[in-house]
């Protein structure tokens, strides 16, 4: 298990700083790259309008809840729609769904050393997809900000009760918050 972690992590680094990538040929490379930039580009843009039209209903705390009930059926009729698995995960996730693995841990870290950066990588024939998720909108912060000066009473209350776990809080504007991963399926 050592030895294939320490493999994976390899591969991961490589991925990152190699033009040819390892166990894909550079024209499968290319094609699952733009199709997972086109995918995550799309997916980002329905939940961000979705999240949107929540606040303008309702105010963040009704977007909360929007997410809560909402967002994962979305990102499914999505998945469906492309016909490939599309999640999200953090190191601070909201919802415990979104825990990184072991092998997305250590990619975390070369995400985040790299701000441009998006990868495939390939795992006993499964390509998957990652690419980073910044809070690149002031919007963003309302629920994913500091609970003090950026988050309102009322939201803070709901992300609470919702998520009582919840870690995906304190984050500052363009900070690195997720990662989307898209796995292909055959």
């Amino acid at each position: 298990m050592k030895i294939m972690r320490v493999t994976c992590i390899l591969l991961l680094m490589g991925l990152l700083a190699c033009q040819t990538k390892p166990g894909i040929s550079p024209e499968s490379y290319q094609k699952f790259q733009k199709e997972g930039d086109a995918i995550t580009s799309q997916v980002q843009g329905v939940l961000l309008s979705n999240v949107a039209g929540a606040i303008q209903k309702g105010g963040t705390e009704h977007a909360v809840e929007f997410c809560n009930i909402k967002a994962t059926t979305l990102v499914d009729s999505l998945s469906q729609a492309f016909s490939c698995n599309i999640s999200r995960v953090s190191d601070r996730n909201r919802n415990p769904e979104n825990t990184l693995n072991k092998t997305e841990a250590e990619l975390w870290k070369l995400f985040a050393k790299n701000p441009q950066a998006d990868t495939l990588l390939k795992v006993n024939n499964k390509i998957t997809y990652y690419k980073r998720i910044n809070t690149a909108m002031p919007a963003c912060l309302k629920c994913h900000g500091d609970p003090v000066n950026d988050i309102n009473g009322a939201t803070l209350e709901k992300i609470q009760t919702l998520y009582p776990q919840d870690l995906a809080t304190g984050y500052k504007l363009n900070d690195f918050r997720g990662l989307w991963k898209v796995e292909f399926t055959d």
